[in-house]
């Protein structure tokens, strides 16, 4: 039998810019219904005459968003520190959605990725799914001359990990998976104004802080370099074509 594995990895890749979450989110779950859509009809179809590499239509989306906090299925509403008033007030917008994890934090200045993409055609679970995009961030980071780090107990990238007086969070990972096709994904704090973390307990965690690349290196960076870094690192560890 044919070996598909170098076959199915071809992603369109789409740059939205700065939006606002709701309309990402809703373009989301467009592309990922009918991700789920060609891929139950294709599994109808008989197999006689099917093409090899005849895979489905998956994508990679890349953005910033506006203010705005987002709480996880999981997640706890206490872990929100001011009332919606003032989330209003500050023109922060709130949505509970249907990822994991609990409250984060998104806006200008973080590079947000969206993988619209079937587990099964990666041959992967949902755990290795997380740890690849791990590796895609501390691949990211490295070319900044910052030491990502995964932590066991926590999902995201760390900084200092393994030192609980100065752990940091420098990215954050909430996914979906429906018949193994995936939504959401992960923010990583690039120029990010960390004052808004202030307003919640991010990812539940009262214990640890927030960190960005800025922050970490002294100065801005150039958000084109770190996205071009991070498409780069995508296509490294998944083995993605765009």
């Amino acid at each position: 039998m044919e070996d598909l594995t170098n076959v199915m990895k071809r992603i369109e890749f789409q740059d939205l810019g700065r939006i606002r979450y709701k309309e990402a989110w809703d373009y989301q779950q467009k592309l990922f219904d009918s991700v789920i859509k060609e891929k139950t009809e294709k599994r109808s179809k008989p197999a006689i005459g099917v093409i090899p590499n005849d895979s489905l239509k998956q994508y990679l989306l890349f953005c910033e968003h506006e203010h705005v906090f987002t709480i996880g299925k999981s997640g706890n509403r206490q872990n929100l520190l001011i009332a919606r008033a003032v989330c209003d007030s500050q023109n922060i917008d709130l949505h509970e959605i249907d990822r994991g994890g609990d409250i984060t934090y998104h806006g200008p200045g973080q590079l947000v990725a969206y993988p619209i993409i079937d587990l099964e055609e990666y041959r992967i679970g949902i755990k290795s799914y997380i740890s690849m995009l791990e590796d895609v961030v501390i691949n990211t980071l490295k070319h900044f001359g910052i030491n990502g780090e995964k932590d066991d107990k926590a999902m995201g990238v760390w900084i200092d990990a393994k030192d609980p007086a100065n752990a940091r969070k420098i990215c954050a990972i909430g996914v979906k998976a429906s018949r193994f096709v995936t939504m959401h994904g992960l923010a990583l704090n690039v120029n990010t104004d960390l004052s808004y973390f202030n307003y919640i307990n991010p990812c539940g965690f009262t214990d640890r802080g927030v960190t960005s690349i800025e922050k970490e290196l002294n100065g801005a960076v150039d958000m084109k370099d770190v996205s071009k870094r991070m498409k780069d690192a995508f296509a490294e560890v998944f083995g993605m074509e765009y």
